[in-house]
């Protein structure tokens, strides 16, 4: 993600003289220039429109009838039951698996989950699958083998023209690759979705050995699943989603999807995933039924960003837009858990405006240490002062947090990567989208935003856990005005007066991304 923030910056501020020679030069060397596919087979899909027809429509339109108008929530916190439910999900399906995601890691999660949607498919599911091009792990021959299934459909969102050479189209064509798809959503029978902030990889799921994310997701039933087809659906059939048969060289055949599946579960079976994914999924089969004790049945609807709206601007901002209309009618708090937060002088304004007539606002993101983007840090950082003289309560979480379960991942270090908002303990919105210019502007995004207090007392107590001492450092200025970074050890109160845990190279990399002019793109 560094190395991508910095192609963007160079691409994007060519101004320099060497630097424009190396454009030119790099254009004249790929005067053979590659492009992209134009005229190819497409085939045509639709959400399931019949999804009573399923067991799982069957029942959850059952409880939709009693809740006339409204649709059904719940928040995923934990990284072992987001995995868990996806599975499950997967493994009831009866008809379609939708599945659109920025990253698939191609580690042993990435693994275990395709490998399900193998079987769903050997079962008549149809699966479609649609992965950003800089997030897709493994190789294009090894997803092009599984899209010979005649149940799976793979395409990618906004490719690159060079294979497996980047770099050439940051060059050459910035506008364009510069815009991706952030989005994270899986549907099942169009009947259960969740959406939320987790990409597919075994730090999304608290399976890393060493490092692991703190991160969320919203399960929803009823109307608004509709609704996330619907946008899963615009995704699918656009233009900047490209078959992945069309993308390779060479054809994939038969033999090629055995193989692959066959090379897939031997190292499934040679992998050490910590606990016994069967095992779980029959207590969840077992309890399933008990989630009905769980669901909220609120108002909600799916907030989007169109990657149309973006192509001649490079900009899309629906989100950003929907949320600056929100805080206008807010009263008395506005709750922010946001993995990168580069929140930019129009942010700082509008957030001290909120305090000035009373509104609480409080932030948590990520520390130096525990933050996995550094440029993102670097933008932060630049804002940290004036958020404090405004009044706003700024928290950033240990890269020690205890709020990483860890007994199956021993002393991993904690990341930041939830994307929440709560406003006035009355609704939520909990997605893909980081207070950040990239989410605002530039990236697609996805989330889901609901009316309900009871939903919005869920995560509040998961946003007050993340802020507890032993979880996060609180920002505050000294009698000076510098920074300083209070938590507690043991319940004993520690003082920073530096970026905590943090080494030189941290900070002097940190300070120096700062001074550049790339905050557009973080």
């Amino acid at each position: 993600m560094l190395l991508y923030s910095k192609q963007i910056a160079a691409a994007r501020h060519c101004r320099g003289t060497a630097m424009k020679i190396l454009c030119v030069l790099s254009i004249l060397l790929l005067s053979a220039c590659a492009s992209l596919p134009k005229n190819y087979p497409r085939s045509e899909s639709t959400a399931l429109e019949d999804y009573r027809s399923t067991t799982m429509g069957k029942w959850w339109g059952a409880l939709e009838d009693q809740h006339s108008g409204l649709s059904g929530f719940d928040i995923i916190r934990y990284g072992r039951v987001a995995f868990t439910t996806r599975l499950g999900m997967i493994d009831r399906a009866e008809k379609t698996i939708d599945l659109q995601v920025y990253i698939w890691e191609a580690d042993e999660t990435g693994r275990i989950l395709a490998e399900r949607l193998v079987r769903a498919a050997d079962r008549g599911v149809r699966v479609r699958l649609l992965v950003d091009d800089m997030g897709k792990g493994p190789s294009d021959d090894a997803i092009a083998s599984i899209d010979v299934h005649p149940n799976i459909e793979i395409r990618i969102f906004n490719p690159f023209a060079h294979r497996g050479r980047v770099t050439f189209d940051f060059l050459t064509d910035l506008n364009r690759v510069n815009h991706r798809m952030h989005n994270k959503v899986i549907i099942a029978d169009n009947s259960f979705a969740i959406v939320g902030g987790r990409n597919v990889g075994d730090h999304y799921f608290s399976v890393n050995p060493t490092t692991n994310f703190r991160d969320l997701d919203i399960a929803a039933a009823g109307p608004v699943v509709r609704e996330i087809s619907g946008v899963f659906d615009h995704f699918w059939q656009g233009d900047w989603s490209v078959p992945i048969s069309v993308l390779v060289e060479k054809p994939r055949t038969e033999e090629d999807l055995r193989a692959g599946v066959a090379q897939l579960r031997q190292a499934i079976a040679a992998g050490s995933y910590p606990y016994l994914v069967d095992d779980d999924l029959d207590r969840l089969a077992k309890h399933f039924e008990t989630v009905e004790e769980r669901i909220v049945w609120a108002r909600g609807q799916v907030v989007w960003d169109d990657p149309d709206s973006g192509s001649e601007t490079g900009e899309t901002e629906e989100i950003i837009k929907a949320l600056r209309k929100k805080l206008t009618t807010v009263d008395t708090a506005f709750m922010i858990e946001s993995a990168y937060f580069v929140i930019g002088d129009r942010g700082v304004e509008t957030l001290s405006n909120m305090v000035d007539r009373g509104v609480e606002v409080r932030v948590l993101t990520n520390s130096l240490v525990s933050n996995d983007v550094l440029a993102a840090h670097a933008g932060h950082a630049n804002y940290r002062k004036q958020l404090l003289e405004a009044g706003i309560e700024v928290y950033e979480l240990r890269p020690d947090s205890a709020v990483i379960k860890r007994e199956w991942t021993g002393e991993a270090f904690a990341g930041l990567h939830t994307k929440a908002l709560a406003f006035d303990n009355e609704s939520v919105f909990i997605g893909s989208f980081n207070l950040d210019p990239r989410s605002a502007t530039i990236n697609t995004e996805a989330g889901v935003y609901v009316e309900s207090p009871e939903l919005a007392a869920r995560l509040q107590a998961y946003m007050d856990e993340g802020v507890e001492p032993k979880n996060s450092y609180r920002l505050m200025l000294d009698d000076d005005g510098d920074l300083v970074w209070i938590t507690e050890d043991d319940g004993v109160e520690v003082r920073y007066e530096k970026d905590p845990l943090s080494t030189f190279g941290q900070r002097f990399t940190s300070g120096l991304i700062g001074i550049l002019p790339v905050e557009g793109q973080l």
